[in-house]
């Protein structure tokens, strides 16, 4: 019985730590498409140069949410 309780409030951890890695990765790709359209809107000139730079790193950003998964299953 313990054992099973033991395991349950596992995966549940692995489980909401898997979320709140999501969540952190979709907060900062909002925040970084947010900034870029500001910067757009103060230098329209910047545009193409702040829209390579936000694309690289919306990409980037989710790579840390991956590494919270994966790290979780091979603990």
């Amino acid at each position: 019985m313990e054992k099973a309780l033991v395991l349950a409030l596992s995966a549940f951890g692995a489980c909401l730590g898997i979320g709140l890695a999501a969540l952190g990765a979709a907060i900062g790709d909002g925040h970084a498409a947010s900034k870029m359209l500001e910067g757009t809107a103060r230098q329209p000139e910047m545009g193409g140069k702040l829209l390579v730079n936000m694309l690289i790193s919306i990409g980037l950003i989710p790579a840390v949410s991956c590494f919270a998964i994966f790290l979780k299953k091979l603990v």
